[in-house]
């Protein structure tokens, strides 16, 4: 595995989207985080796995050999393996036996240990094993647990609301995405809210579901991440898989003769960004985006948006992540 340079987390860049509709509609492209490495670089759980990992290790958790233990449905896994591992800890990610085939591939490409629980048990089965395991070997496992970890909203509320806010030159007037922990939800919320800016989340209608990282959390029994607060957001909503599915494909048609215009290029070089938006010529963004893209569609639909208004969505990862899945598997070699 490459180095991981932490200096590459963070400051990624934003990029005006065709998203057809009448407000102006920027995504942060996520998989800029940690960007030189294979498998689509990293995603916007980048964030989040460096900053419980850092924090673990100004408490003292990390001191000696013991092992990184966390659950994830990939994403936060990959993060957490690649910094993990270079910190030198051993690392092992509990996930179902579903993740996406790039980010089992990014996990297994950083010398991460794989448990496997299977997928059909439902969302929560493998956070439960995880928690069994860490709560089974506390001396073994430092567990940073992103459901429950304070670090995890705190990182977007220190960075990346206050980007977006800088890459609008505050015009942002509305935030929408996903809900998976809630941590990008409620940080960005905390950062952006008291400026005026409204909020709004959207989650997977049921539990049976493929819009990877997210949860559905309203069903009696399921439980809610406590890194989650819903009085942090404007309005909530449901977005189905198929639905997510179909702003993906909208994405790639609309981008396809013209790449999104580069508003800030965060860190990076304007070429290098360009060369890393696109996968094997097509512009592919993650299931969670497509959903949040129809979430802006069904908002401007609805009058919620108006012209004047400037939306910021996150693009959590790129289409690379999911080689085994509709509508990524044609495109991606």
């Amino acid at each position: 595995m490459a180095d991981v340079d932490r200096s590459e987390v963070g400051r990624t860049p934003l990029v005006e989207l065709d998203a057809g509709v009448a407000p102006t509609v920027y995504g942060k492209a996520e998989w800029f985080n940690l960007a030189p490495l294979d498998h689509g670089g990293g995603s916007v759980k980048t964030r989040i796995g460096q900053a419980m990992l850092q924090a673990a290790a100004a408490r003292g958790d990390l001191d000696g050999d013991r092992t990184i233990l966390e659950a994830s449905s990939g994403n936060t896994g990959s993060a957490v393996a690649r910094v993990g591992a270079a910190m030198g800890h051993d690392v092992e990610i509990v996930l179902p036996d579903d993740a996406g085939g790039g980010k089992v591939d990014a996990i297994r490409d950083a010398g991460a240990e794989l448990r496997f629980v299977d997928a059909e048990a439902g969302y929560d089965a493998f956070v439960m094993r995880c928690r069994d395991l860490a709560a089974e070997r506390p001396e073994e496992y430092v567990y940073p647990n992103q459901y429950q970890n304070p670090a995890n909203p705190a990182v977007h509320a220190g960075t990346t609301g206050p980007e977006i806010w800088r890459q609008t030159g505050g015009e942002v007037t509305h935030f929408v995405a996903g809900a998976g922990t809630g941590g990008t939800l409620v940080g960005v919320s905390h950062a952006l809210r008291p400026r005026g800016v409204r909020v709004h989340g959207y989650e997977p209608p049921a539990t049976d579901h493929d819009i990877a990282g997210l949860k559905h959390m309203h069903d009696p029994g399921t439980f809610v991440p406590d890194t989650y607060e819903f009085d942090a957001l404007d309005g909530r909503e449901y977005v189905d898989t198929d639905t997510a599915y179909d702003y993906v494909r909208r994405l790639r048609c609309r981008h396809a003769d013209a790449a999104p215009e580069i508003r800030d290029a965060g860190q990076w070089s304007r070429g290098f960004v360009r060369s890393e938006l696109r996968v094997n010529g097509e512009f592919l963004v993650g299931p969670s985006s497509g959903g949040a893209v129809a979430m802006v569609d069904r908002l401007a639909e609805r009058g919620t948006l108006d012209a004047d208004d400037v939306v910021v969505v996150p693009l959590p990862d790129r289409g690379d992540r999911y080689p085994d899945r509709e509508p990524y598997a044609e495109h991606v070699e």
